[in-house]
């Protein structure tokens, strides 16, 4: 397209050049020959006084040699005899270079002509004598003097001509450069997305179209991105919720003594348990994103950790874990999904009886206030040696057995409604939990802290 362009406007510009550069270049000749000959008829002119007045020859000789083409030897004077006077004989003053034949039909037209000598042309300019007799004056002028100053103009011209055909072409590569680049780097960004590199993106630069399409481009390759992202994000969260069932069979495994068939068991969910870390780990760069709830979606807090807890209560009864419970005593309405809430609960429980010794107490507490609900997750295990780095996503912190998408999980759910999740020490020398769900609209603070990809592990 960029050549096309340039050859477009060079073809336009020669033909307008030719166009006006040709004419005017005749034009200017014609101009150099009529200044050469306006010029001799001037100096023609110059000699009719003096022969309306003589025909002497000293006279005429003196007259001719004041004009500056009679000093150069380029004036003739031809005088016919006078038939009046007996004896008198035609004067010719000056060098002749016309034809007779030019002569004779100047005398009957009686009007100026030219006519074509050697090196150059004639001007034969009659005048009346008193005698009634028709003379002639002739002046020569050169080829030279016809063509002064032409070859100049020309080549004049021919540069100007030449410059404004090269600066056409140069503006016309520019141009064509300002547009077929952005399309280049548009054809490129299309080509890489399609080769699977997520992060092409086109600078939003060029003519309008242009833009509006690296704007179009772009607002795709988002969309693309995290369409992709969400993919992966749902078989993590899935995944990860296949954790919970894993846990309690796990568990049921290890109390069943020895033997074959205990041994087979337990090595079938510890490999059914790494089946689902590896998808878990595959899926680990994925942007998060939940939607928030809609207007009258939620559940009842109270309720779902009441079910939660009767479910992680007989396992803690297996293991001796002291279970405390406090602040489910009335219903308490959260801007939350029933499965979304079953996730983080099991998610938090989990972690707690993954890594932390069996026999080490826990307890949930539920904060009920008016624009937000603290659900507090507190243990007495060892506690976490960097909390700022377990809020990392994907990052186990080190531990076995951890994938690091536990707590985004809780992360999310507590973000889309504005909340947030704090890590610290709890009251029974362990870990603690703190879930903060906000009762309100969203924060955009909140929201533009999940599109930075502020993640939490497990």
């Amino acid at each position: 397209m960029r050549w096309a362009l340039v050859k477009v406007c060079l073809a336009v510009t020669v033909m307008v050049v030719v166009a006006f550069a040709v004419p005017l270049g005749m034009v200017i000749k014609e101009m150099a020959r009529d200044r050469a000959f306006s010029n001799a008829e001037r100096q023609a002119a110059a000699i009719g006084p003096t022969l309306s007045i003589t025909t002497d020859r000293d006279a005429l000789e003196r007259a001719v040699a004041s004009t500056q083409s009679g000093a150069e030897n380029r004036m003739a004077v031809h005088v016919p005899a006078d038939p009046a006077v007996p004896g008198s004989a035609p004067v010719d003053i000056g060098t002749q270079r016309a034809a007779d034949k030019d002569l004779e039909a100047t005398r009957k037209v009686i009007k100026a002509s030219t006519s074509d000598v050697s090196g150059g042309s004639t001007l034969l300019q009659p005048t009346a004598l008193s005698s009634g007799q028709i003379a002639i004056v002739e002046v020569f002028v050169p080829e030279a003097e016809v063509t002064n100053g032409v070859t100049t103009a020309w080549v004049v011209l021919a540069g100007v001509g030449i410059g404004l055909i090269i600066g056409s072409v140069a503006v016309a590569d520019r141009l064509g450069v300002r547009m077929v680049r952005p399309a280049q780097r548009l054809a490129g960004a299309a080509q890489d997305l399609g080769e699977g590199k997520l992060g092409a993106r086109v600078p939003e630069e060029g003519p309008t179209e242009l833009r509006s399409a690296a704007v179009a481009f772009n607002s795709m390759a988002d969309q693309v991105v995290q369409l992709l992202a969400n993919e992966r994000e749902l078989a993590a969260d899935l995944s990860h919720r296949l954790r919970t069932p894993l846990t309690v069979l796990r568990l049921n495994a290890a109390s069943l003594g020895d033997g074959p068939a205990a041994d087979q068991t337990r090595a079938a969910v510890e490999q059914l348990e790494r089946e689902v870390d590896t998808i878990i780990r595959t899926a680990r760069e994925a942007k998060p994103k939940t939607q928030p709830a809609g207007p009258g979606a939620g559940c009842d807090a109270c309720e779902v950790i009441l079910e939660r807890m009767e479910f992680w209560s007989a396992l803690a009864e297996d293991e001796g874990r002291e279970v405390r419970l406090a602040g489910v005593d009335r219903p308490v309405r959260i801007p939350v999904a029933r499965p979304d809430l079953v996730a983080v609960l099991d998610a938090l429980l989990g972690n707690v009886f993954r890594h932390t010794p069996e026999g080490t107490a826990f307890s949930v507490d539920v904060h009920n206030g008016e624009d937000a609900v603290i659900v507090l997750v507190s243990d007495a295990g060892p506690g976490i040696a960097d909390p700022r780095a377990a809020l990392a996503r994907g990052n186990s912190g080190g531990r076995p057995g951890s994938t690091g998408l536990g707590l985004d999980i809780v992360r999310r759910v507590a973000e889309s409604t504005g909340g947030d999740v704090r890590i610290g020490h709890s009251v029974l020398g362990g870990t603690e939990v703190r879930l903060w769900i906000g009762l309100g609209r969203p924060a955009p603070t909140r929201r533009s802290h999940r599109l930075r990809r502020r993640g939490v592990s497990a």
